[in-house]
């Protein structure tokens, strides 16, 4: 899983664990297609060996969820607790300019190359929670004093 995923899932993790607020902005209404991170690799492989030089293909899978809807689903795994934290959730000011919807068309890359995922979306959100919890000292990493402060630049105040 990509994209927003370097910030927002570590960060969760990170803070149900520590029992502190999940901040969401807004409503929590902003979407991105979520998309396993090994399957992005494959498609990155299968574009570089198989696509055509020049030609453009969009990685993606239409499964669009709201960032919401995302800090659920990790909570309810039950993977870093018992799935008891939705109280944690907690709504901040959306950033100005902050774009709602992320989506791309990926129908190209499946029907030119053949290119599908191998999991389905909550198969890759517990692989990736694992990944996370099973890698402490890469979680500790990207929640650092450095991502603490883009964390403080973000949400504070909020």
């Amino acid at each position: 899983i990509l994209s927003v995923l370097e910030k927002l899932i570590p960060l969760f993790i990170n803070n149900i664990r520590h029992r502190k607020p999940l901040p969401v902005y807004g409503k929590g209404e902003n979407v991105r297609d979520w998309l396993f991170v090994e399957d992005h690799a494959r498609a990155i492989d299968l574009i570089f060996y198989k696509g055509t030089i020049t030609e453009t293909y969009n990685i993606g899978v239409f499964n669009e969820w709201k960032n919401v809807d995302i800090i659920k689903v990790v909570i309810n795994t039950g993977i870093v607790s018992e799935g008891k934290d939705l109280d944690l959730i907690t709504y901040v000011t959306d950033r100005l300019g902050h774009d709602a919807r992320y989506a791309i068309d990926s129908t190209k890359l499946q029907k030119e190359l053949g290119w599908e995922p191998s999991l389905q979306f909550e198969e890759g959100i517990e692989k990736t929670v694992r990944w996370y919890l099973e890698n402490q000292e890469w979680l500790d990493n990207a929640t650092s004093d450095d991502y603490q402060k883009y964390y403080d630049t973000m949400y504070s105040g909020r």
